[in-house]
């Protein structure tokens, strides 16, 4: 199924749903379409064809929408980033997908007007105020303008499933962007197989604190907009208070979140104290929830299904979850593969473990990846025999349950963000008194892991821990800064030289104070 047929099958069948409440507006799914459809004609006129790729840096929102739906409706893929995305990381992901459009607001143009060499791009879509500066050479459009003006008949060549629906960029493990190419039938195999299990419907609404741009902010995108449900969107968790009475107001009916967004409201919030006679369904994915985390959330909603998720940004979002009826019993699992796929942990030799025995995760289905954009090298490690080989080691019980012991990678899980240490030690190795650099992530009851870098400077050289954050602070984006540099006299090493960083996750700070 094609994307874009989502939003037009909801609106024909529930044109005055509302699809989207946010702080002082909703829009319905009838105004969704029409201001897309406007939005698809408008890129159309301006040349764009079909499979030409549009960067959307937004923020949640009734824009984001249009802008997603408009792009797929004019026969384009969208590539989402985060609009928080450093000057260096945006300039990247553009020389890699090469887009003919970008439909982001202010805070991104004053990046892009960095950029001395030419873009790829045609045309910049400005949500907000036009009277701002933009990259030399660049036509300045309103996105206001194309949503409501754009008018005309949409033309494209015969499309199927099989056409490129969005690229996702991720690090992985080189901490170079890498486009996961998904499909329409991706996508839509990742979300009727949600839908299915969590038992969507009309009725529910979900409240997203979770970026759209997030594969799993994604996911909840578009579970509602199949079913006719309402986002109830939020762009900030810094007062979970405010969350917490929208959702009592809204009357909201799920809620999803990373450990982390658990973390605060267990611990930095009045959610023990709150009724929420509305909520139907919690979920959680993108890192391991303890046990006594989901106890606790139990003991205040004890109502409430809770699901416990598992899955990849190369499977479209979703590979597995543990059903609410199995929290206690098969408590640390991620559960069996979510309807549609086909998980099996295998050993070197390419054979299923027994249970205690641990090997890799793969997985087989609709939605795992095309591959990655321009990267057939990468993508050959990951895509085997037809099977996504997803880095993550695990075991499994003798009822087929899925238990994740470790990640082969080294990316830092912060929140909702999945952190590349690679780009920080780049910039740290920016300094001239600095000769190495590593970066991991440590435990940290808010966040799940928390940035911390472990520097060694050249001999006779000084240097301050405020000076490096400084220069980590002009460039990168606030949710990449270190939260600790510890300064060491050398990292530890393999014989082939390697930085062995799990040994640094061990380290106390008395150990590696110079």
């Amino acid at each position: 199924m094609l994307i874009d047929r989502l939003l037009q099958d909801t609106s024909q069948r529930t044109p005055e749903k509302t699809a989207l409440v946010h702080t002082g507006y909703s829009v319905s799914y009838g105004e969704i379409l029409k201001r897309s459809t406007g939005l698809a004609c408008a890129l159309q006129g301006f040349g764009l064809k079909k499979g030409d790729r549009v960067v959307i840096a937004l923020d949640n929102g009734a824009e984001y929408l249009v802008a997603y739906f408009g792009t797929l409706l004019a026969g384009c893929v969208t590539v989402p980033i985060n609009p928080l995305t450093s000057a260096a990381g945006c300039f990247k992901i553009m020389a890699n997908c090469c887009p003919k459009a970008v439909i982001a607001g202010p805070a991104l143009l004053r990046s892009l007007e960095q950029r001395k060499s030419p873009f790829s791009f045609l045309f910049v879509l400005v949500s907000g105020d036009l009277n701002t500066a933009g990259p030399s050479g660049i036509l300045l459009t309103s996105f206001e303008e194309c949503c409501t003006q754009g008018a005309g008949k949409l033309k494209y060549g015969a499309r199927t499933d099989e056409d490129l629906a969005s690229i996702i960029y991720t690090s992985g493990t080189t901490g170079e962007p890498k486009g996961v190419m998904l499909s329409h039938r991706n996508l839509s195999a990742n979300t009727g197989s949600i839908v299915d299990y969590l038992g969507l419907s009309e009725a529910d609404s979900v409240m997203v604190v979770l970026p759209f741009h997030y594969s799993y902010g994604n996911s909840l995108l578009l579970t509602h907009v199949m079913q006719s449900g309402t986002l109830v969107v939020a762009n900030s968790f810094i007062y979970p208070n405010v969350i917490i009475d929208r959702i009592q107001k809204e009357r909201v009916t799920g809620f999803a979140g990373v450990p982390s967004t658990f973390a605060i409201l267990c611990h930095r919030s009045n959610f023990k104290n709150s009724e929420f006679p509305h909520l139907r369904y919690i979920t959680q994915a993108g890192g391991p929830m303890p046990h006594a985390m989901a106890y606790e959330i139990l003991k205040t909603v004890p109502h409430i299904k809770l699901y416990i998720m598992y899955g990849q940004t190369e499977a479209s979002a979703r590979l597995s979850y543990l059903p609410p009826e199995d929290l206690h019993r098969k408590h640390g699992s991620v559960g069996k593969a979510i309807p549609g796929v086909k998980l099996e942990v295998l050993n070197d030799k390419g054979e299923p473990v027994k249970p205690g025995e641990t090997g890799e995760i793969t997985a087989r289905g609709g939605n795992i990846m095309l591959g990655y954009w321009e990267n057939p090298e990468e993508t050959s490690k990951v895509i085997r025999e037809g099977r996504l080989f997803t880095g993550d080691m695990a075991t499994v019980d003798e009822e087929g349950y899925i238990y994740i012991v470790s990640r082969k990678r080294d990316m830092i899980k912060s929140g909702a963000h999945r952190i590349a240490p690679r780009e920080i030690e780049e910039v740290i190795l920016e300094h001239p008194s600095v000769i190495e650099a590593a970066v991991v992530g440590k435990p940290d009851p808010m966040l799940g892991e928390s940035i911390c870098a472990f520097v060694v400077l050249k001999d006779g050289q000084a240097c301050a821990e405020n000076e490096l954050m400084r220069l980590c602070g002009a460039n990168l984006p606030p949710f990449k800064m270190p939260k600790k540099i510890y300064f060491v006299s050398s990292l530890p090493k393999t014989q082939s030289g390697k930085v062995m960083k799990e040994e640094l996750k061990k380290l106390n700070p008395a150990e590696v104070k110079r």
